[in-house]
């Protein structure tokens, strides 16, 4: 019994191996590109909505909560379908590597929302700034199962992150284009890199 627990443990460590030294085809432009018209649609009906989002902060967070949500389960169906699509058997393996890519950024964004929320909501206004920021690490963390180029986008949301606090830090305010702006031109250039991509001859070794 020992053995074959070993054997199997010996299969899954290989498995993980292959899919850390493969290009991941998972992501699809389209669905990028619909994430940016996901964050520029949020961005609008709050600029409509909220009479001011400083004040309006719950308002504010639910409405990006539920863009993110939506926006990541439109990834989280294509990426499912197009990596059974391009990878077969080890599919499984390769949504795990990347969800475990962005997970941490993930999970620091949202304890990262609600800790200044609940306990320092005067300081709110430097969100979106570190939400971008945040996004950067994850794509950085990426890059070696996409294509190199996809660096690109990481350094857009680092730039555009700390942009938006240096901007944000004169008004302390809130602004919903802060947030739909940078978001709906990073992710259009997620998919026209994704787009354009050429294959494992772009991928890191």
């Amino acid at each position: 019994m020992r053995d074959l627990d070993k054997a199997l443990a010996d299969i899954i460590a290989i498995r993980s191996q292959i899919a850390a030294g493969t290009a991941f085809r998972g992501y699809g432009p389209a669905t990028m590109a619909a994430t940016s018209c996901v964050a520029l649609l949020t961005a609008f009906l709050q600029h409509l909505v909220l009479d001011d989002p400083t004040a309006q902060s719950p308002a504010f967070l639910l409405g990006w909560g539920l863009a993110a949500f939506v926006s990541l389960s439109m990834i989280g169906i294509e990426m499912r379908a197009r990596s059974h699509r391009h990878h077969s058997g080890l599919a499984d393996a390769m949504i795990h590597q990347a969800v475990e890519h962005f997970l941490p950024a993930g999970v620091a964004g949202v304890l990262l929302a609600v800790l200044l929320w609940k306990f320092a909501p005067e300081t709110l206004w430097m969100l979106p700034g570190l939400w971008q920021i945040l996004t950067a690490l994850g794509v950085f963390a990426s890059v070696r199962s996409l294509p190199r180029t996809v660096a690109f986008a990481g350094a857009w949301y680092f730039i555009a992150g700390f942009a938006v606090l240096l901007l944000a830090s004169t008004t302390h305010t809130l602004s919903p284009w802060a947030m739909g702006l940078p978001f709906a031109i990073g992710q259009g250039l997620m998919a026209t890199i994704l787009y354009f991509a050429s294959g494992e001859a772009d991928v890191e070794d």
